[in-house]
């Protein structure tokens, strides 16, 4: 290890009182007589490696105990995680489909087609289409143009791109304006490599102050394991204006999610970006959004990645959490999730469920609502 402080496990030494009172000179700086020196410091000189990350067997079932005993050691686990998983990253690739919708259905069918294969020729293990692809975001308010322009979970737009999915072995999630009962929803699939539908969303917070007032709501965030060639992970989805309530992200940690597939259909600028910062660097998850690109009413394309790791055990200060943020054309993006170093981190760090207190939260289910926020559209 570069840094001398660090020893053969991984702790730091500045968090061991000895250390600090200068009863030892860190684990790197002692002059061991045989038989005094710890399993760790005999193993690593034995194998000829610098630290336990190193080593091939790592975490051996010697040291899993060691890393659970405090936040110390914790933190030590995390940082010879990302040791050893240099030069064999387990890195999920997400193709974002930046792109601007055609005339008709069938249109739809042909352009979503095309970059689905673009994807997968980059290599995509996951693609993902932006807000109501099956329309191009087009909310039809007369109620006979909005039936005709909905479509059923068992349509053919949707067989297509299952069928897609199972022939390029690559998860879709595709997005879609789906005919409910009598109602009409802003609808989200995800179609795993094998072509099986795993996840269906509605979403839940409609825009009730513009087109989308005709839409019926969703109830409920779900998260499914998602079969992938690096391995199985776990996903949830929102759609657009669902990323401004902290709730939606939350409920989805909660339930266990990774990684997060946002669809959108507005434009993303500074302050939008940051929502999704927040919502990944909160829950120590992944927030994947694909946007309309620039040409699209109301849309500027930069779609984007955060990846919600903060803070690196071997790195000072915090990184940037942000992997991807496309441009403003058309195109397919790519970006790659660090599976590993996203599960080390959740494991080790802070955020996310361990140091909440729920039991003071009652108030957040209040459904009274008050000026200023008081909003005369609002649906009861």
């Amino acid at each position: 290890m570069e840094n001398e402080l660090i020893a053969y496990c991984g702790v730091n030494c500045g968090d061991c009182p000895d250390y600090m009172s200068e009863k030892c000179t860190g684990c790197r700086n002692t002059e061991w007589e045989p038989g005094d020196e710890c399993m760790p410091v005999s193993c690593c000189a034995e194998k000829s490696i610098d630290c336990c990350g190193e080593c091939t067997e790592f975490p051996c079932a010697a040291m899993k105990e060691f890393y659970e005993e405090s936040d110390s050691h914790r933190r030590a686990g995390a940082l010879m995680s990302s040791v050893h998983r240099r030069g064999h990253e387990n890195k999920l690739k997400i193709a974002f489909l930046q792109i601007l919708p055609g005339d008709s259905l069938a249109e739809q069918l042909t352009l979503g087609t095309e970059a689905c294969r673009q994807a997968k020729a980059l290599g995509a293990d996951i693609a993902l289409f932006p807000e109501m692809w099956s329309t191009g975001y087009c909310i039809p308010q007369d109620s006979d143009e909005l039936e005709s322009a909905s479509i059923g979970r068992d349509s053919m737009f949707l067989k297509c791109f299952a069928s897609l999915a199972r022939e390029l072995e690559m998860a879709i999630g595709m997005t879609y304006l789906e005919a409910y009962g009598a109602f009409s929803r802003n609808s989200f699939a995800l179609f795993d490599m094998h072509g099986e539908r795993v996840l269906d969303y509605a979403k839940v917070h409609t825009c009730d102050f513009g087109e989308e007032r005709v839409l019926a709501r969703g109830n409920a965030f779900n998260v499914i394991e998602l079969d992938t060639k690096k391995g199985p992970i776990k996903v949830g989805a929102m759609i657009c204006y669902d990323r401004e309530f902290p709730e939606s992200a939350r409920l989805l940690m909660l339930a266990g999610a990774e990684l997060i597939l946002c669809p959108n259909a507005c434009p993303m600028e500074i302050n939008r970006l940051s929502q999704l910062r927040a919502r990944a660097f909160e829950n120590m998850l992944a927030v994947a959004t694909c946007n309309y690109p620039g040409g699209q009413p109301d849309c500027n394309g930069h779609s984007s990645l955060f990846d919600g790791v903060a803070y690196l055990p071997d790195a000072e200060g915090s990184r940037d959490t942000c992997v991807l943020e496309a441009g403003g054309e058309p195109g397919v993006y790519t970006a790659e999730l660090d599976l590993d170093m996203l599960r080390a981190y959740r494991a080790s760090e802070v955020h996310g469920n361990a140091y909440r207190r729920p039991e003071l939260y009652g108030r957040l289910i209040n459904e009274r609502v008050e000026e200023p926020f008081i909003r005369r559209d609002r649906r009861i």
